[in-house]
């Protein structure tokens, strides 16, 4: 997946008009304010749940996946508005066979890094921080409030709940979740598909595929 540097990502952003959100959730709901706040005029959303559901708020719920495919030409920003990692991995890849133009949306309160990296279809929300040589990639999620220090390194489609602290020098893998309020100490390795309880206290690294919780971050066996 492409990667842009901030600068010249938050500059395309505010150049454009358009802009399709794929997901008629609470999520999409702050994906869209920070749209408008980064220059948006004419939002719309999507939804598999469409037409049991034409509206989200103020906004207008045109369609399913299927429609955002037909019409994708019209947007100048698509954006996948879905929680579960992978199905947001999914379907930012099947929208950008098709042509779909994926920037990086970030809060004007966020405060990021000009030496961090941010891959296309990826969210910097309100209060975050992510400081210098971090890398975050293709569609993550760096949720409102939560701190990456420097050297990290974020594979795609990785989602930090608000509040989360990751120290400096952490490895995150594919997918994988940080749950709200979690610590991560320096130098951790998470592997992907990983779930991190909320609340957690990751001073260990984590294999793939590995559900923890408490503190410190143990195993769930209940899996």
């Amino acid at each position: 997946m492409p990667k842009n540097t901030l600068p010249q990502s938050h500059l395309k952003v505010m150049e454009m008009t358009s802009c399709a959100i794929l997901g008629a959730s609470g999520h999409g709901k702050v994906i869209a304010e920070i749209a408008e706040l980064n220059g948006y005029t004419n939002i719309c959303f999507f939804d598999d749940r469409w037409p049991e559901i034409n509206k989200i708020e103020h906004y207008n719920l045109l369609g399913d996946t299927n429609g955002l495919l037909e019409s994708i030409k019209e947007y100048d920003l698509v954006v996948i508005a879905i929680g579960h990692n992978e199905i947001r991995l999914a379907k930012q890849d099947l929208l950008e066979s098709v042509g779909a133009v994926f920037g990086v949306l970030i809060h004007p309160k966020a405060v990021v890094s000009k030496y961090a990296s941010i891959g296309n279809g990826s969210v910097v929300m309100a209060n975050s921080v992510v400081n210098p040589f971090v890398t975050i990639g293709s569609a993550s999620i760096i949720n409102t409030g939560c701190t990456i220090d420097h050297d990290c390194f974020l594979a795609d489609g990785v989602h930090i709940s608000p509040g989360v602290n990751v120290a400096g020098g952490v490895s995150i893998g594919r997918a994988s979740w940080v749950g709200i309020g979690s610590q991560i100490k320096q130098q951790v390795s998470i592997g992907k598909q990983v779930i991190v309880g909320a609340g957690s206290t990751v001073v260990n690294d984590i294999v793939d595929n590995q559900v923890v919780m408490g503190s410190p971050a143990k195993p769930n066996l209940i899996k």
